[in-house]
């Protein structure tokens, strides 16, 4: 005779026994905002940086033009801040199909932190080798002779330090984005 108090292996192996997960939190709202933060610093450096020619009367030299396209590290600060502007917009319409549709979230926070990580590397060292040589012009190198420009062109290097200036805050961002996808990533894995 059996006993009807015992449960049955049926039901003792269909119910499970690990712990339930912790309740999933969606930071893509603040991924979106970040992003959208990306894109306007971005955008913001390269029109300041565009927008910064300057002519100023030289003695002995006459009538001398200074632009961004003078200088490499400059059009590399321009080329690579162009491409973190359309980096955003492409991240931003991802992040947002993901609130729509979260089912392949964890695949897309994956590749979100390795192409931040990758952005955020081309950001830096742009705002670093132009910052480089914005800093040869405002203070000039002795020992070499390079003499200092921004004492002639001042709203040219008045506009090259806005730039450097929203570059760092976008690098700033693209930290914070590579920390929020790892954050959410390590959330996710079981306990």
């Amino acid at each position: 005779m059996a006993s009807t108090d015992k449960p049955t292996d049926s039901e003792l192996y269909s119910k499970e026994t690990r712990p339930a997960a912790p309740p999933t939190v969606h930071y893509f709202a603040y991924d979106v905002a970040l992003r959208v933060l990306l894109f306007a610093a971005s955008l913001t450096a390269v029109i300041v940086v565009v927008t910064s020619d300057q002519t100023k009367f030289v003695v002995g030299l006459g009538e001398r033009k200074a632009k961004f396209k003078h200088s490499p590290a400059w059009v590399y600060f321009v080329v690579a801040l162009s491409v973190s502007g359309l980096y955003s917009i492409i991240t931003t319409l991802a992040s947002i199909s993901i609130i729509a549709k979260p089912n392949l979230s964890t695949k897309f926070l994956l590749h979100f932190a390795f192409w931040d990580v990758l952005i955020l590397g081309l950001v830096a060292s742009a705002t670093g080798s132009a910052g480089g040589v914005a800093y040869i012009g405002l203070k000039g190198n002795k020992h070499v002779a390079w003499n200092k420009v921004c004492n002639t062109y001042d709203k040219f290097c008045q506009h090259l330090a806005g730039s450097l200036a929203v570059s760092l805050f976008a690098s700033f961002v693209l930290v914070l984005l590579v920390w929020l996808s790892v954050y959410t990533l390590h959330r996710r894995i079981p306990k």
